[in-house]
C-alpha cells in the first residue's frame, strides 16, 4: 500500500536492476496472511529467479484451523536445457511460439520420472502417521498451468493467494502461474512412499506443451524397515491434459470462509477482452506464426508495449510526457462473437501502445475479463493485478451476457484473489476498490502472453492526504 516503487515489474514500476546493481525494497505487509513469492519481472528471468515469501499470522494471533505439524512449500517451475532467453530471443525473432519446456519442476527437481534425474535428488517430505502437514503450492511456472495431486491423499483447500478460504476437499487442484494454495493434509494410509505429481492443464487446442510429469515424494518415517528394499512410490491418478471440468470445479470450491461485505456501489464498469492476436508480416520480417504471420495479444485490441526511457511510475510522478497515453479503452472498440469460430482475420490485428487506464481513488471497480478465440486460440488466461486483491464474483463459458450471467454473481462469500484463471472460451468477472494509488501492471502470467503484449496498467490516481498518497520514489531506485 502507497508503495508501488517496491512492486518490481520492469519499465512499470521501475527500471531494470542492472547487472552488478542492487536496490532494496521497501515496503509494509498490510491486511495480508499466507503464501506469496517473489520473482524477476524482466524479460523471461523468473524462469530460475524466485521464492516464497510467506506471511505467518501475528504474535498471539493463529491460523483459523488446528495448528499443523509442519509447513512446507511447494514450488512448481518450469524448466528448459538452454537458457530460456534464448528461447524468448527466438521466438521474437521468427514471430513464432517459443520452444515448450523440457520438465516441470517441485523445489527446483524435476523427480525421478525423467532420465535425468534420480530417487536421490527428488525433493522428499518425511512424515509421521497421523500427523496433519500444512503444504504451501506455488505454481511458479512460467507457460502452463498444472493439474496437482498427492497419491492416496485428499487434500484439505484453507486459503488461496494469501486469503483465507472456507475449508473443502479436493483429489485434484488446478493451479495457474502466479497463483497459491495451501492445503492441510493427513497421513491417513498405510506407511510408505507417495508421489506428489505436477502435469500440464492444456487447454488452447491442437499446442504443443510438455506433457511431462513432475514429482515429490511423501516419505512415511520407517518405512521400509532398515535394509529392506525402497518400494517405488505410488502415482495419483491426474486429468486428461485437457479436461476442463476438474479446474472449473477447483475453481468453483474456493470461497472467502464467511459473508463478506462486498464495495458498493460500483462507479467503473470495465470490459476487457483477453487473447491472442496475429501480426501481418512486414517486409524483412521472418514471420513463423500461422498463415506467414507472427504471433501477438492483446486487451481491448491494444498490444501493450513498455516503454524504455523511464518506467511508467516515474513518468507519472515525474509529469514526464510523452511516455504513456490515458486512453485505454474502458470497452471493446468492436464488439463481435468473442468466442466463436472462424472470427474475421480484420480481427485478429491487434494496435500497438503504452494506454493506461485512469482510475479516480476510492472507486469501486467492476471488471469483466472476456476470453477471445481469435485465430482460433482460446484457452485459459491466468489474469494477475498488481497492487491489490479483489473479488472474483463469477466465472463462466461463452461470451458475457449481462442480462443473464449477473444472476450467477456470488455475492454471499466470493473468494479473494490476486490472479483469475479466465476459463477458455470464456469469461470471468471481479470487484476491487482503487484505494491505492500508484501504476499498476495487470497482465496474463503466461509469460509467452506478456511478451506478446496481453496486459495493460491501471493509474491509480492520488487521493486526499497522506495516507491516500503514494510515496516518494527511494533514492536507490534504478535508473534506465
Amino acid at each position: 500500500m502507497r508503495t508501488p516503487w517496491a512492486d518490481g515489474p520492469s519499465y512499470v514500476t521501475q527500471c531494470p536492476i542492472m547487472p552488478g546493481g542492487s536496490y532494496t525494497y521497501r515496503f509494509t505487509i498490510q491486511d495480508q496472511e499466507g503464501t506469496l513469492w517473489w520473482h524477476a519481472h524482466t524479460s523471461w528471468l523468473r524462469a530460475t529467479v524466485y521464492g516464497a515469501l510467506i506471511i505467518l499470522p501475528k504474535e498471539g494471533s493463529s491460523y483459523p484451523f488446528p495448528k499443523p505439524h509442519k509447513e512446507v512449500p511447494i514450488m512448481i517451475g518450469e524448466w528448459w536445457n538452454t537458457n530460456p532467453l534464448n528461447v524468448l530471443r527466438r521466438s521474437m525473432i521468427t514471430g513464432a511460439a517459443p520452444n515448450i519446456s523440457d520438465a516441470f519442476t517441485i523445489n527446483g527437481q524435476p523427480g525421478d520420472l525423467y532420465n535425468c534425474s534420480s530417487n536421490k535428488e527428488t525433493f522428499k517430505i518425511p512424515v509421521a502417521a497421523g500427523e496433519t502437514i500444512l503444504l504451501r503450492f506455488i505454481n511458479a511456472a512460467m507457460n502452463i498451468e498444472n493439474y496437482i495431486a498427492i497419491a492416496g491423499h485428499k487434500m484439505t483447500v484453507v486459503a488461496a493467494d494469501a486469503s483465507y478460504t472456507k475449508p473443502f476437499t479436493t483429489t485434484v487442484m488446478m493451479m495457474g502461474p502466479g497463483q497459491t494454495t495451501d492445503v492441510l493434509v493427513t497421513m491417513d494410509q498405510q506407511p510408505g512412499r507417495y508421489y506428489i505429481a505436477a502435469r500440464a492443464y492444456a487447454s488452447a487446442q491442437g499446442v504443443t506443451f510438455d506433457n511431462t510429469t513432475t514429482t515429490a515424494i511423501i516419505e512415511y518415517n520407517g518405512y521400509p524397515s532398515t535394509g529392506g528394499q525402497v518400494p517405488s512410490p505410488s502415482l495419483p491418478n491426474l486429468p486428461a491434459f485437457n479436461d476442463n471440468s476438474p479446474a472449473t470445479a477447483f475453481s468453483a470450491g474456493i470461497r472467502s470462509p464467511s459473508r463478506v461485505k462486498l464495495p458498493e456501489p460500483v462507479n467503473e464498469h470495465l470490459f476487457f477482452t483477453v487473447g491472442l492476436g496475429l501480426f501481418n508480416c512486414k517486409p524483412n520480417q521472418i514471420c513463423g506464426g500461422p498463415n506467414g504471420s507472427r504471433f501477438g495479444a492483446s486487451m481491448n485490441n491494444v498490444s501493450f508495449v513498455l516503454p524504455k526511457r523511464l518506467s511508467l511510475l516515474q513518468a507519472y510522478y515525474l509529469s514526464a510526457p510523452k511516455v504513456y497515453t490515458t486512453d485505454f479503452p474502458a470497452y471493446p472498440p468492436v464488439q463481435f462473437d468473442y468466442t466463436g469460430n472462424n472470427i474475421s482475420r480484420a480481427l485478429s490485428q491487434p494496435v500497438k501502445g503504452t494506454k493506461v487506464y485512469k482510475l479516480k481513488y476510492g472507486s469501486v471497480v467492476q471488471l469483466v475479463l472476456q476470453g477471445t478465440n481469435i485465430a482460433n486460440a482460446a484457452e485459459n488466461h491466468p489474469m494477475h493485478l498488481h497492487g491489490y486483491h479483489f473479488y472474483v464474483l463469477a466465472q463462466g463459458f461463452g461470451n458475457f451476457n449481462a442480462a443473464t450471467d449477473t444472476a450467477k454473481f456470488n455475492l454471499v462469500d466470493p473468494p479473494l484473489r490476486n490472479t483469475v484463471g479466465v476459463p477458455v472460451n470464456g469469461w470471468a468477472v471481479i470487484r476491487f476498490v482503487a484505494d491505492n494509488p500508484g501504476v499498476w501492471f495487470m497482465h496474463c502470467h503466461l509469460d509467452v502472453h506478456i511478451t506478446w503484449g496481453l496486459s495493460m496498467v491501471f493509474l491509480v490516481e492520488n487521493g486526499v492526504g497522506e495516507l491516500q498518497t503514494l510515496e516518494p520514489p527511494p533514492v536507490d531506485l534504478p535508473r534506465c
